[in-house]
Protein backbone atom coordinates (compact mmCIF):
# COMPACT_ATOMS: atom_id res chain seq x y z
CA UNK A 1 0.00 0.00 0.00
CA UNK A 2 1.38 3.30 -0.63
CA UNK A 3 2.09 5.86 1.65
CA UNK A 4 0.16 9.06 2.35
CA UNK A 5 2.49 10.89 0.38
CA UNK A 6 2.67 8.73 -2.75
CA UNK A 7 3.20 11.39 -5.37
CA UNK A 8 2.53 10.26 -9.09
CA UNK A 9 0.85 6.99 -7.75
CA UNK A 10 4.47 5.82 -6.80
CA UNK A 11 4.50 3.06 -4.10
CA UNK A 12 8.01 2.20 -3.38
CA UNK A 13 9.90 4.21 -0.41
CA UNK A 14 13.03 4.84 -2.11
CA UNK A 15 11.70 5.87 -5.21
CA UNK A 16 8.95 7.97 -3.10
CA UNK A 17 12.32 9.89 -1.06
CA UNK A 18 14.25 10.37 -4.43
CA UNK A 19 10.79 12.07 -6.08
CA UNK A 20 10.82 14.41 -2.43
CA UNK A 21 14.42 15.21 -2.74
CA UNK A 22 14.17 16.47 -5.97
CA UNK A 23 10.75 18.58 -4.85
CA UNK A 24 13.21 20.00 -2.24
CA UNK A 25 15.84 20.68 -4.45
CA UNK A 26 13.89 22.81 -7.37
CA UNK A 27 11.56 24.33 -4.28
CA UNK A 28 15.33 25.84 -2.81
CA UNK A 29 17.08 26.73 -6.37
CA UNK A 30 13.51 28.97 -6.91
CA UNK A 31 14.18 30.59 -3.80
CA UNK A 32 17.80 30.99 -4.28
CA UNK A 33 16.16 32.37 -7.95
CA UNK A 34 14.08 34.96 -6.12
CA UNK A 35 17.10 35.93 -4.10
CA UNK A 36 19.33 36.60 -6.54
CA UNK A 37 16.61 38.32 -8.76
CA UNK A 38 16.14 41.12 -5.69
CA UNK A 39 19.80 41.22 -5.06
CA UNK A 40 21.00 41.69 -9.02
CA UNK A 41 17.94 44.31 -9.01
CA UNK A 42 19.60 46.05 -6.17
CA UNK A 43 23.01 46.72 -7.81
CA UNK A 44 21.79 47.55 -11.52
CA UNK A 45 18.21 49.47 -10.78
CA UNK A 46 18.04 52.84 -9.04
CA UNK A 47 14.22 52.92 -8.37
CA UNK A 48 13.17 50.67 -4.85
CA UNK A 49 9.75 50.09 -7.26
CA UNK A 50 11.59 48.28 -10.08
CA UNK A 51 13.56 46.05 -7.61
CA UNK A 52 9.98 45.34 -6.54
CA UNK A 53 8.54 44.71 -9.42
CA UNK A 54 11.31 42.46 -10.32
CA UNK A 55 11.29 40.24 -6.98
CA UNK A 56 7.66 39.83 -7.53
CA UNK A 57 7.88 38.74 -11.04
CA UNK A 58 10.59 36.26 -9.75
CA UNK A 59 7.75 34.49 -7.66
CA UNK A 60 6.63 32.60 -10.91
CA UNK A 61 9.21 29.71 -10.96
CA UNK A 62 11.93 29.85 -13.06
CA UNK A 63 9.58 32.32 -15.99
CA UNK A 64 10.03 35.68 -13.83
CA UNK A 65 13.92 35.39 -13.24
CA UNK A 66 14.37 34.52 -16.83
CA UNK A 67 12.51 37.48 -18.33
CA UNK A 68 14.31 39.51 -15.40
CA UNK A 69 17.23 39.12 -16.94
CA UNK A 70 16.12 39.75 -20.81
CA UNK A 71 15.02 42.75 -19.56
CA UNK A 72 17.89 44.02 -16.79
CA UNK A 73 19.67 46.99 -17.47
CA UNK A 74 23.20 46.10 -18.93
CA UNK A 75 25.16 47.29 -16.50
CA UNK A 76 25.70 47.51 -12.48
CA UNK A 77 24.61 51.06 -11.36
CA UNK A 78 28.29 51.40 -9.90
CA UNK A 79 29.84 50.73 -13.26
CA UNK A 80 27.49 53.36 -14.45
CA UNK A 81 28.29 56.26 -12.09
CA UNK A 82 32.19 55.13 -12.75
CA UNK A 83 31.83 55.60 -16.33
CA UNK A 84 30.27 58.94 -15.63
CA UNK A 85 33.31 59.91 -13.59
CA UNK A 86 35.84 58.67 -16.07
CA UNK A 87 33.78 61.02 -19.25
CA UNK A 88 33.69 63.66 -16.48
CA UNK A 89 37.32 63.66 -15.90
CA UNK A 90 38.37 62.97 -20.30
CA UNK A 91 36.37 66.16 -20.46
CA UNK A 92 37.93 68.49 -17.32
CA UNK A 93 41.45 66.97 -19.15
CA UNK A 94 40.48 68.08 -22.60
CA UNK A 95 39.41 71.59 -21.62
CA UNK A 96 42.11 71.85 -19.59
CA UNK A 97 44.14 70.89 -22.77
CA UNK A 98 42.32 73.72 -24.57
CA UNK A 99 43.23 76.75 -21.94
CA UNK A 100 46.69 75.97 -22.71
CA UNK A 101 46.53 75.87 -26.67
CA UNK A 102 47.43 78.88 -29.02
CA UNK A 103 43.91 80.53 -29.86
CA UNK A 104 45.11 81.27 -33.26
CA UNK A 105 46.70 77.86 -34.98
CA UNK A 106 45.82 75.63 -32.04
CA UNK A 107 49.23 74.29 -31.24
CA UNK A 108 50.23 73.40 -27.45
CA UNK A 109 51.40 76.41 -26.00
CA UNK A 110 52.57 76.66 -22.28
CA UNK A 111 50.62 78.80 -20.06
CA UNK A 112 53.66 80.84 -19.33
CA UNK A 113 54.70 81.30 -23.40
CA UNK A 114 54.50 84.58 -24.73
CA UNK A 115 54.79 84.15 -28.14
CA UNK A 116 53.66 81.14 -29.67
CA UNK A 117 56.03 78.78 -31.28
CA UNK A 118 54.34 77.52 -33.99
CA UNK A 119 52.72 80.93 -35.73
CA UNK A 120 55.13 84.00 -33.64
CA UNK A 121 51.63 85.32 -32.96
CA UNK A 122 51.73 87.36 -29.57
CA UNK A 123 50.08 84.79 -26.59
CA UNK A 124 50.88 87.63 -23.58
CA UNK A 125 52.66 90.69 -22.53
CA UNK A 126 55.50 90.66 -20.51
CA UNK A 127 55.12 92.63 -17.47
CA UNK A 128 57.44 96.10 -17.97
CA UNK A 129 58.07 95.81 -14.03
CA UNK A 130 58.21 92.00 -13.40
CA UNK A 131 58.89 90.51 -16.95
CA UNK A 132 56.56 87.94 -16.07
CA UNK A 133 53.87 87.36 -18.55
CA UNK A 134 50.74 88.85 -18.56
CA UNK A 135 47.34 87.95 -20.39
CA UNK A 136 46.62 90.30 -22.90
CA UNK A 137 43.04 91.36 -20.61
CA UNK A 138 44.88 91.71 -17.48
CA UNK A 139 44.82 95.50 -16.66
CA UNK A 140 47.25 94.87 -13.78
CA UNK A 141 50.27 92.32 -12.85
CA UNK A 142 49.02 89.71 -10.12
CA UNK A 143 52.84 89.17 -9.94
CA UNK A 144 54.27 92.44 -8.92
CA UNK A 145 50.39 94.53 -9.00
CA UNK A 146 52.06 96.91 -10.89
CA UNK A 147 49.44 98.77 -13.63
CA UNK A 148 50.02 97.49 -16.90
CA UNK A 149 49.10 100.76 -19.11
CA UNK A 150 46.49 100.01 -22.53
CA UNK A 151 46.44 96.16 -22.21
CA UNK A 152 42.42 96.09 -23.11
CA UNK A 153 43.68 98.37 -26.84
CA UNK A 154 46.74 96.23 -27.06
CA UNK A 155 44.95 93.27 -27.38
CA UNK A 156 42.35 94.71 -29.33
CA UNK A 157 44.60 95.96 -32.02
CA UNK A 158 46.40 92.17 -32.16
CA UNK A 159 43.11 90.73 -32.69
CA UNK A 160 42.45 93.46 -35.55
CA UNK A 161 45.66 92.77 -36.88
CA UNK A 162 45.34 88.90 -36.98
CA UNK A 163 42.18 89.31 -38.32
CA UNK A 164 43.35 91.28 -41.29
CA UNK A 165 46.17 88.99 -41.99
CA UNK A 166 44.19 85.83 -42.23
CA UNK A 167 42.11 85.14 -44.94
CA UNK A 168 38.22 84.63 -44.34
CA UNK A 169 37.07 81.58 -43.50
CA UNK A 170 34.19 79.68 -46.17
Amino acid sequence: MPGPFAYFGIGSNKVNLVVNLLLLVVVIVWFALIYWTRADARRRLDDPVLVLCATAAALFPFVGTIIYMIVRPPEYLDDARERDLEIQAAEARLAQLALYSCPYCSQEVEKDFILCPSCHSRLREPCVHCQRPLDMTWSVCPYCEAHVPGALSASRRHLESRARESPPAG
